[in-house]
């Protein structure tokens, strides 16, 4: 019984490192991108290029994407195989769904177009179908 309880113990620790693992992971992959970002930024800057801004917001728009992700993910593991309370699993939900809003928020800001609309989609902002002009 004692050694249930001591691997039971064990594989909780193990789960939790696990969880904060992914999310070191995550702050690891939004960090190495703004820096990276920011300085291909600078030296685009420097040398003139004219997408250089828009190069640069859609980077980084990508890190943090896939930092969510990986936040999201640490928030599955920890709430299902940890703590998995009614509470718990709404508090993961609610998170999901923020998560989730900004994630579709990023796309729209770095890529102009809601995420499940194709690349080639026209949007409204960028003026397609109003005759050409810009509306925003």
């Amino acid at each position: 019984m004692n050694d249930s309880g001591g691997f039971g113990a064990l594989v909780h620790r193990v789960i939790e490192a696990s969880a904060l693992g992914i999310e070191a992971l995550a702050v690891a992959v939004i960090l190495i991108a703004v820096v990276y970002g920011t300085t291909r930024f600078l030296l685009h800057l420097n040398s003139r290029h004219a997408d250089a801004y828009q190069s640069y917001k859609q980077h980084l728009a990508k890190a943090l994407m896939l930092g969510l992700e990986f936040l999201v993910a640490a928030d599955i593991v920890r709430t299902v195989l940890l703590e998995s309370t009614l509470t718990n699993v709404a508090v993961l939900g609610a998170l999901v769904v923020v998560r989730t809003f900004l994630s579709w928020s990023l796309v729209v800001e770095a890529e102009g177009r809601w995420p499940w609309q194709t690349a080639d989609a026209p949007t409204q902002a960028s003026g397609a179908g109003t005759g050409g002009e810009d509306v925003s």
